[in-house]
């Protein structure tokens, strides 16, 4: 049976009186001592001195390369959608010019008066206030409110209702309020809306009043 005592005796006089000597005439014990402390060095200064940064620099590129996946990802699903996005594009260009046709310019504005005077006069009621307000700009067009009164039966107010909407022109009929006049005759007030192309003189206009006066 192998004596502990006596082996430690014997594995410590091996580190004794070793000053002096070549390294390669210590003892086994020392030299395999020796031996793994300049491997544990060797790989704590790599460690410190190269492998880090080069895991660090992995690392970063493993994270740049996640990114331009995800990139080519979202343009691969932008360039499958393209051909939707362009077909939805077409559908509203349309509805635009639609609605672009339904806006009057100023020199037409006097013609859809006129139309909205005839659809109250084609249901026999009678006009007691016609009057166009102030035109309100706004960026590409303006708005001009008209306070109307009108008188007679409940029918005809809803068909002068009805043919506003069918217009060829977008006219809006705002702050509805019906009351009953004489003789059980209805008085219908109401502010209708209709709105007219900005001419580009007026669009200049716009703009530069926008930008205010120059310092």
């Amino acid at each position: 049976m192998v004596n502990l005592k006596e082996l430690g005796e014997s594995i410590g006089a091996q580190f004794r009186d070793l000053n002096g000597l070549h390294p390669g005439l210590w003892p086994i014990a020392p030299r395999i001592l020796s031996a793994f402390g300049l491997v544990l060095f060797v790989i704590g200064s790599g460690w410190y001195f190269y492998w880090d940064g080069q895991l660090n620099e992995l690392d970063a590129g493993q994270q740049e390369e996640q990114k331009l996946k995800d990139s080519f990802k979202q343009k691969m699903q932008q360039a499958i959608s393209l051909d939707a996005l362009k077909e939805q594009r077409k559908l509203v260009l349309q509805y635009v010019a639609t609605m672009e046709k339904q806006l009057p310019s100023k020199a037409e504005m006097a013609a859809l008066l006129s139309e909205i005077t005839q659809a109250g006069v084609g249901r026999a009621m009678t006009f007691e206030n016609f009057k166009p307000g102030q035109i309100v700009a706004k960026d590409y067009y303006a708005e001009l409110p008209i306070d109307i009164k009108l008188t007679g039966n409940y029918h005809d107010m809803g068909e002068f209702a009805s043919d506003i909407a069918r217009l060829s022109r977008i006219v809006t009929l705002n702050n509805l309020s019906i009351t009953t006049g004489k003789d059980s005759t209805l008085v219908l007030d109401v502010v209708a809306k209709t709105f007219r192309y900005l001419d580009p003189e007026e669009i200049s206009a716009q703009a530069a009043l926008k930008k205010g006066p120059k310092k």
